[in-house]
């Protein structure tokens, strides 16, 4: 439970999907779980019929009826009366981006300590305009204004015991190297290297490139990629006083990660990244953005439309992306001190 007195907002996601039954799931286990004080952004009707509910005025509200209700800073979901489980539905696209849009204004304001946000379908969205390939680049955008350009996004997943950042994300995979430079990498192990001291409190975080090719290339043989360009970064940044790896092969970092050699594994690819937290913790695992001036985690699954449709939809993820998001809340806290 975080030690902090503001609470964490979650986002109320499509609500058509798995989100509203996990939320609730996770409120009525709150004190087995010794869950950090949050509220959620939705309409409260979409909760009501299997929790108690209580609309609040501000954030610093949320304590005071955590441990009765379900805190829900309120807004009307338009035809609340089409929504059904497991179908999902463009006509709610405006309030799942309205429900993350003010979810990062508070806690870019301190009226939230951390953000968890639960699944959206992005094609969903899509058709109605959206613009971004999902949410850890549009939250990015909504932080504009904290910095002077949109901040650099890392995708991380924590789970299995494994901390996995992303050199890239949404990208197909033939156009991985248009995304791949020294440049990039470089970046991407600042961002990570800083959130694993500030954030995960670690004092010298040990950081893994993987390699994109099979045996990380072995010296040019099966591809130069590691040679020309993640070796080089890796040089780049231990020069700096940065404890990390040049490229390890992809088949075996995770397991050296597993076996404490290294904190954290910057993976070359999405999948490369997300195989191994999923299969080692499926359920349990967190997505969390780093390089924000903001804290964000979210559940590691999709919308999950069909277990929404039959009720059967499980709250693990969202249980430890709330605890982790006030772990980190609480990491930077002190960091920052």
């Amino acid at each position: 439970m975080s030690s902090s007195n503001v609470p964490l907002v979650v986002t109320m996601g499509d609500p058509a999907g798995c989100g509203p039954q996990i939320t609730t799931q996770t409120w009525l286990d709150r004190d087995a779980l010794d869950l950090a004080p949050f509220f959620v952004i939705s309409d409260p009707r979409v909760y009501e019929r299997d929790v108690p509910v209580q609309t609040i005025e501000h954030p610093r509200h949320a304590a005071d009826v955590f441990e009765t209700a379900l805190p829900v800073l309120p807004f009307e979901l338009p035809e609340i009366e089409t929504l059904k489980p497991g179908v999902a539905s463009g006509r709610f696209a405006t309030s799942i981006i309205e429900s993350i849009e003010r979810a990062t204004a508070l806690c870019m304001a301190g009226d939230a300590a951390a953000m968890v946000t639960n699944p959206i379908a992005k094609s969903v969205l899509y058709e109605e305009g959206f613009a971004f390939p999902g949410h850890t680049e549009f939250i990015s955008s909504l932080c504009q204004g904290v910095q002077p350009k949109a901040p650099h996004p890392i995708m991380m997943l924590v789970g299995g015991g494994l901390r996995v950042a992303l050199a890239t994300i949404h990208v197909p995979l033939m156009k991985v190297l248009d995304h791949l430079t020294i440049e990039t990498l470089t970046q991407t192990a600042k961002i990570t290297h800083r959130a694993m001291v500030e954030d995960f409190g670690l004092t010298d975080p040990k950081i893994a490139f993987t390699g994109l090719n099979p045996h990380a290339g072995e010296n040019g043989a099966i591809g130069t990629e590691e040679r020309d360009i993640i070796n080089p970064a890796a040089s780049e940044l231990r020069s700096l006083g940065l404890n990390v790896s040049d490229a390890r092969p992809g088949d075996t970092v995770f397991y050296e990660a597993l076996n404490g050699q290294f904190d954290a594994v910057i993976a070359m690819t999405h999948d490369q990244g997300l195989i191994p937290v999923k299969t080692l913790d499926m359920w349990g695992g967190v997505n969390t953005t780093l390089g924000l001036p903001i804290l964000r985690t979210s559940p590691d699954h999709g919308t999950a439309y069909d277990a929404a449709a039959a009720g059967q939809c499980r709250p693990d993820s969202l249980i430890a992306a709330l605890r982790l998001a006030a772990e980190l809340a609480d990491n930077r806290a002190r960091a920052h001190a």
